[in-house]
């Protein structure tokens, strides 16, 4: 898992630093580290690190706590306020990270009602949550466009990301309409299943067996954790790791297009264009 720290300027001088943003109250930053040891001291602010990217085997430690498996596009990891970390990184790693300040997150636990002297943030590794993987990209999308919506949509969405995190990874209780579904291990499964044959041929039937699901059963519980439908999840990481292959330079457009998962080199460009509004030979320059 890429890295954090706290000194704009540093930020700037980092050459892993792919794009960073800030307000008052939420900064964001996409960035990227080469296999290795990544540490990280204790921060004031509540970080969150999304991987993105390819599957990386990592272990990470919170505080005393570690964890060793294979990172996949969308794990969350939550780092409460105050608890150094590190990673031991076995592949190039990519990371979005949102940074909520103390304020933010107090706000969000009184809006709840709750006393924020009395609630702390979980320490976790490798969540799934399609909300806040979904605003954490609006940030990083409102900022890199110059911030379009102004001021007051771009605090709505930090303070959205704020309520998430408490309403779902604190030591409130977790209501038990937002438990129901797909169990984290399911998900896991599932998630590494498409991860791992991308440049297959992936059907329904296939990643439901995966979870011991029907078909029908599946598709309705996918989309209630993801926030869309399992093909259109799949387009996305589909497109995702080619315009990530494409970048590397180090492949043609027709072998990218076979390596995940596109039936030809047309077939990829045409989801490329409208996914991302580039064509191929774009991305590759």
């Amino acid at each position: 898992m890429a890295s954090l720290t706290d000194t704009s300027a540093a930020l700037r001088l980092d050459p892993r630093i792919l794009f960073q943003g800030s307000t008052e109250k939420v900064r964001v930053v996409l960035l990227t580290d080469p296999p290795g040891r990544v540490e990280v001291s204790g921060s004031e602010r509540t970080n969150i690190c999304i991987h993105v990217g390819a599957p990386v085997l990592m272990t990470c430690r919170h505080g005393d706590v570690s964890h060793t498996g294979t990172a996949i596009h969308g794990d969350i990891d939550i780092i409460p306020p105050g608890l150094p970390a590190s990673w031991e990184i076995q592949q190039r790693d990519m990371a979005l990270v949102v940074s909520l300040t103390p304020g933010l997150v107090t706000m969000a636990v009184e809006e709840l009602e709750a006393d924020p002297d009395r609630v702390e943030i979980r320490n976790i590794f490798k969540a799934r949550d399609a909300g806040i993987e979904h605003i954490a990209w609006a940030l990083k999308n409102e900022m890199e466009s110059g911030y379009p919506g102004g001021s007051l949509y771009l605090d709505s969405l930090a303070t959205a990301m704020a309520a998430q995190i408490v309403s779902r990874h604190s030591s409130l209780p977790v209501p038990a309409e937002s438990r129901a579904g797909l169990s984290s291990r399911k998900l896991k499964q599932l998630l590494s299943y498409i991860e791992e044959n991308l440049a297959s041929d992936l059907s329904l039937i296939a990643i439901a067996e995966v979870a011991g699901l029907s078909v029908s059963h599946c598709k309705v519980l996918f989309r209630r954790a993801m926030g869309v439908p399992i093909h259109q999840y799949v387009i996305r990481r589909r497109v995702e790791r080619a315009a990530a292959l494409l970048r590397e330079g180090n492949m043609a457009v027709s072998e990218v297009a076979l390596a995940t998962g596109f039936a030809h080199q047309s077939h990829l460009a045409a989801h490329i264009r409208r996914m991302l509004g580039v064509t191929p030979r774009d991305l590759q320059r």
